[in-house]
Order: C-alpha cells, then sequence, then structure tokens
C-alpha cells in the first residue's frame, strides 16, 4: 500500500462513526501514518479517541455528523444541497465506482459518502480514487473550513486528504465556493445553496 493509500484508509476508518475497536486500532493507525509526513494532521482525534470516554466521543459524532448538516460526508450535498441535481450527481459517483468494477447495487450508503470514496481510493483502485477526489476537491475543502469553523478535532484528517490533492488549500469559504463555482456545469452557474449553509448559532 502507498504511502497515499494509507492516508486515505486512515482517513476512512477515522471519519466514520468512533467505535471500541477503532480505539483498539490508534496505535497501528499511528504507526502506520508516521512514514507519510501527514501524522500530524491526525494526532488530535487520535489522541482524543484514547483519552476520552467512548460514549462521549459516539455523542458527539452523531450530533455533529448524523443530526447536523453543516458537516455532511456526502459530498453531492455541498454542491448540490437537496435539488434534483444532485441525482445526477450521485450518479456519476456510481459510475465511477462501477468503472473499476465495483457494483453498489443494494449498498445502504450513498456513492458520494466520503468514508467509501477513500475505501474505494486506499483499497480498490488508488488512481481512479485519487481521480474521484480530484474532482470533488471544492466539495471536501467546503467539509474541511466548516469542520474548522465549529472546531471539530477531525478537520485534520480532512487537511490531510487535501494535501494528497495537487495545489494550495483555499484559506476562506468564498475562496472554497470560487474553487466550486470553477467546477460547475454551465447550467448549475446560479446554484445558491452554498450561501445558504447556516451559521452555527451556538450550542
Amino acid at each position: 500500500m502507498s504511502q497515499r493509500a494509507v492516508v486515505y484508509q486512515a482517513a476512512n476508518l477515522l471519519l466514520c462513526y468512533p467505535t471500541q475497536e477503532l480505539v483498539g486500532q490508534v496505535d497501528m493507525l499511528r504507526e502506520a501514518l508516521a512514514g507519510t509526513g501527514l501524522d500530524e494532521h491526525f494526532t488530535p482525534w487520535l489522541d482524543q479517541l484514547t483519552s476520552r470516554p467512548l460514549y462521549e466521543l459516539q455523542s458527539d459524532y452523531i450530533q455533529e455528523f448524523d443530526l447536523s448538516r453543516r458537516h455532511s460526508l456526502h459530498l453531492s450535498y455541498w454542491s448540490a444541497g437537496d435539488t434534483r441535481r444532485r441525482g445526477m450527481e450521485l450518479l456519476g459517483f456510481k459510475q465511477a465506482f462501477r468503472a473499476s468494477g465495483v457494483d453498489l447495487t443494494g449498498n445502504a450508503e450513498l456513492p458520494d459518502y466520503l468514508p467509501a470514496i477513500l475505501e474505494f481510493a486506499a483499497c480498490i483502485d488508488e488512481d481512479a480514487g485519487y481521480a474521484l477526489l480530484q474532482q470533488h476537491r471544492a466539495e471536501i475543502e467546503m467539509l474541511r473550513l466548516s469542520m474548522i469553523d465549529d472546531e471539530l478535532v477531525q478537520a485534520g484528517v480532512l487537511t490531510a486528504v487535501c494535501a494528497t490533492l495537487p495545489g494550495a488549500s483555499p484559506v476562506t469559504r468564498d475562496d472554497a465556493r470560487a474553487m466550486l463555482k470553477s467546477t460547475e456545469n454551465p447550467e448549475t452557474v446560479g446554484l445558491q445553496f452554498l450561501t445558504l449553509l447556516p451559521t452555527r448559532t451556538g450550542g
């Protein structure tokens, strides 16, 4: 497994719901990531996995990733929201998987789910997965910036993933929106979803 694939597989595991099994893999993940040059981005979350009660970590995860759309791990949400265009984007993800021999029929998770894409890139077709991540870089950056804004410890995991992709990461939401707009099809330029993303009001 290449160093890039190690980053993607670690990110896959660390963006999923935390379990006792994941806690038991922390030392293995630290060791694997040590040679990637990106291990420091994972350290805050790895540290929390071994220092905080698991039920707290699970409760936080549900609140931030399952109950809040501010940190949706479904990439098409960041570009299409709940519009009809999202169906076409999901089809694009599905076709990318199918081209590498992966049939998602019957899979409970949507094909734009970031951990699934990372696992695909790490374990099935690194080149195709890398291309898919690069194609949807803007959506990943929007998610990363939202996580940073809300001070989520998992933001470092997204920073590491983005560091494997060419070019610098956007610093602001406006920069990320500009990146996204540059990848849009002409008929979707007027989409206003990203400007409507709710602002956290506390709690």
